[in-house]
């Protein structure tokens, strides 16, 4: 009778013990805007997000929001032996509800100098410009996954 007494007080010592350890996992670990990160041949320094954006482009080829555009400011460098090429459509991004967006092509072509719109990169070489996206009015970007390809893992990176 005395193994039972003991269980009890061990049982109700065992929740307390597991709530601190769950909340260090509820961070998002990983790199953070201005950290290089690897995926592949390419690598990809984010080095700033822009939300609320109206319309992007000049006024006579303006691009307009459905929702608000998120901009995401990065560089991106060979690091390979041979070219390869980015592809803006493979770089997704995911608000805090989880959900993924994928780029707005049309709208990225019309920002001036954006070098990161479907470009081969020789070995080497790097290009700066901005991934477009159109997300809901309010919605905040979370992550991006970059992606050296369509066929690569990818590399997660926090925006918030």
């Amino acid at each position: 009778q005395a193994a039972p007494a003991q269980s009890a007080p061990a049982t109700s010592a065992a929740p307390k013990a597991a709530a601190p350890a769950a909340k260090p996992a509820a961070k998002p670990a990983g790199p953070k805007v201005g950290t290089p990160v690897r995926d592949g041949k390419f690598e990809f320094t984010v080095t700033k997000v822009e939300t609320g954006v109206r319309s992007v482009g000049p006024d006579f080829m303006a691009e307009k929001a459905q929702g608000q555009f998120v901009l995401v400011h990065l560089s991106v460098t060979n690091i390979g032996d041979e070219p390869q090429t980015l592809i803006d459509s493979v770089q997704k991004v995911r608000d805090a509800a989880g959900r993924q967006f994928s780029t707005d092509s049309g709208a990225a072509i019309v920002i001036k100098g954006n070098d990161v719109f479907f470009n081969e990169i020789n070995p080497g070489n790097t290009v700066k410009g901005v991934l477009v996206y159109d997300m809901p009015k309010g919605a905040k970007p979370a992550s991006i996954e970059l992606h050296d390809s369509m066929f690569s893992d990818g590399i997660t990176v926090a925006l918030s």
